[in-house]
């Protein structure tokens, strides 16, 4: 993140509104870009110029909608955290039981977490970033604890708290590893955590 751009300054008046085109979708177009170029060049590599380059809309408009790069990367973070925690729900609301639900944690490690080089690098890079700035630790607060309320609705809460944990480190070992990993390892280890079946071991 540049420095010129690490403080918060103040927000730049819109002038001669009237004459500007409406583009309402653009404050979304520039909390996407933000995605895009740090999953690229990183938080430390990201400024409001590349961002509102990526995003295409002027340099103005940085300031215009945001009160300076901590807030976009709060906000561009909270996003992906989200969507990621949107579809963690969405995989064990789908489970129908104890042993689905057991199933449905095995496909979060083996096929959904980290699936991609962006998530992998998005994932480091929120991560690096709230271990040193509070807020950004709200964000990823908010969505553990959005993880273990999906895993709540099949299992006690030290289990949900002790499922999270697994998939957590074996997605970033999965993601991080040169040689590929045996789904059966996911099996066995949520099997002994759940004392559930889930769904075999076939890679």
């Amino acid at each position: 993140m540049d420095e010129d751009d690490a403080g918060t300054g103040a927000r730049t008046p819109a002038r001669g509104a009237g004459s500007r085109r409406p583009d309402p979708g653009r404050r979304d177009r520039i909390i996407d870009a933000c995605l895009d170029v740090i999953a690229e060049v990183g938080v430390d590599g990201a400024s409001h110029r590349g961002i509102a380059a990526a995003a295409g809309v002027p340099l103005g408009s940085m300031t215009y909608h945001f009160d300076g790069m901590r807030q976009l990367l709060r906000e561009a973070f909270g996003r992906f955290a989200g969507a990621v925690a949107a579809g963690f729900e969405a995989r064990m609301a789908a489970a129908a039981n104890a042993e689905e639900a057991a199933a449905a944690v095995v496909e979060i490690i083996t096929v959904d977490t980290l699936s991609t080089q962006r998530d992998l690098v998005l994932t480091h890079e929120l991560y690096t970033l709230a271990a040193r700035d509070p807020e950004c630790r709200d964000v990823t607060n908010a969505w553990m604890a959005a993880s273990r309320r999906a895993l709540e609705r099949h299992f006690d809460p030290l289990t949900a708290r002790l499922l999270d944990a697994l998939i957590e480190g074996m997605s970033i070992h999965r993601a991080l590893d040169t040689e590929p990993h045996d789904r059966a390892a996911a099996v066995a280890a949520v099997e002994r955590i759940t004392g559930r079946t889930s769904g075999g071991t076939a890679g």
